[in-house]
């Protein structure tokens, strides 16, 4: 899968998940790959940013959304600001 490919399922499912983000006062922006593009650096934006359970989110929802439409990611991080 090239590059562009990747980006492109990885947008799809952040689309899918930025109105749950959005509806918490929050959001989410791709910052690019790392590791052959098998890791994805995002960064949690608005309320999402400083929330206590930011991890559980990026863990359960935006990395298992994310594998959904890219099965070759294995894992995301979220960089801080």
């Amino acid at each position: 899968m090239t590059t562009q490919e990747s980006q492109s399922k990885v947008e799809v499912a952040l689309d899918e998940i930025r109105p749950f983000l959005q509806s918490d006062g929050g959001d989410i922006s791709l910052l690019g790959f790392e590791d052959e593009e098998t890791t994805v650096k995002v960064q949690l934006q608005g309320a999402c940013a400083g929330c206590s359970v930011n991890q559980m989110t990026l863990k359960s929802g935006v990395e298992m959304t994310i594998k959904k439409h890219a099965p070759q990611i294995e894992k995301v991080i979220n960089v801080e600001a």
